[in-house]
């Protein structure tokens, strides 16, 4: 490259110049093959020279709520199954009320998972395909590409530094963007516990009827959670156990190299892939030792640093929906 037109670029293109020079460095065919893992290291160099180009906006935004683990559950649960003590006088005794039997529940939000999925149009619009399919669910959106589209190119309006270091979309854009399109009452919430934040996610979808978006893969991806499965109702039960998760992946159908093939719409995830993807201890081979929840690169992120982030509704969903009555499962 000619030095005197090097010189009279400004200094942020002095660094993208730069950056061109160690994609040759680094060699082309590499690359392009992720040959030791050169394509995602180069990714995450064209990233940092983007933002450094172009910072994201240091704008106020959804703040992260950090949720302490709650007390564990050392007593059985109170009032479901037992009986109020009657009255002395005959004539106002109180009837006992009938036991709610502690059995093993399901429910998801979604009949048709086919009819709300979107697929995300590229490998970097996971976030769009979850804001996309929360609204789909909600009857405010569809799944069409020309929806994903359109919600994509809209970032410059939620887009903020203290959401994403990078630029783009974070968990605060998401709910900016839900909210916009009149989705609201969506909180970013940070939980200490895995556990925490997947009972609560669940009790949130059985009383407001509104999805939970997930943000897995150390904070790199968004899976929309519409239904779970547990021992027992954990709105009722203080000790229920939540055993697994229905999910839509907008990943899918694709191969990550890292986590391997994604499910389809509407999965029923155990814990066990829950906890693959969503890493409590760290990650697969070789990322076992990659600290657990959010763990991000790019820098640091004090509000969801090692904890497990979902974006949670805290209103009830405004427009008639499915019954999310658990059912008993079979």
């Amino acid at each position: 490259m000619n030095r005197q037109f090097v010189r009279r670029l400004g200094w942020r293109w002095r660094v993208a110049a730069l950056g061109l020079a160690v994609l040759v460095a680094l060699g082309g065919a590499a690359i392009w093959q992720n040959v030791l893992g050169a394509g995602d290291r180069w990714e995450r160099l064209v990233a940092r020279v983007e933002v450094f180009i172009d910072p994201p906006p240091d704008r106020a935004t959804l703040p992260t709520v950090v949720i302490t683990p709650r007390p564990s559950a050392t007593d059985p649960p109170p009032s479901p199954t037992s009986r109020p003590t009657a009255s002395r006088n005959p004539a106002t005794a109180t009837p006992s009320p009938t036991p709610i039997p502690r059995v093993a529940v399901d429910v998801d939000l979604v009949a048709d998972p086919a009819a709300v999925f979107a697929s995300q149009i590229t490998d970097k619009d996971c976030a769009v395909a979850g804001t996309q399919m929360v609204l789909a669910i909600l009857g405010l959106g569809d799944n069409s590409t020309a929806f994903q589209d359109e919600i994509k190119h809209r970032i410059g309006e939620w887009e903020s530094l203290s959401d994403s270091l990078n630029g783009g979309w974070g968990p605060a854009a998401v709910g900016e963007a839900l909210e916009d399109y009149g989705a609201t009452g969506y909180e970013v919430r940070a939980y200490e516990t895995y556990t925490d934040a997947l009972r609560d996610s669940a009790i949130a979808i059985s009383e407001l009827g509104k999805p939970v978006v997930m943000f897995p893969w150390w904070g790199a991806h968004t899976w929309v959670m519409t239904g779970y499965r547990a021992d027992a109702n954990p709105t009722v039960f203080t000790d229920a156990t939540v055993t697994g998760a229905y999910i839509l992946d907008p990943w899918y159908p694709r191969h990550s190299s890292i986590w391997g093939q994604s499910d389809g719409p509407g999965n029923f995830e155990d814990l066990a892939e829950l906890e693959r993807n969503w890493p409590v201890f760290g990650g697969p081979p070789p990322y076992q030792n990659i600290g657990p929840g959010w763990t991000r690169p790019e820098g640091l992120y004090p509000d969801r640093d090692d904890r497990f982030v979902v974006l949670m509704p805290t209103t009830p969903r405004e427009e008639p929906g499915p019954s999310v009555e658990p059912r008993i499962a079979p």
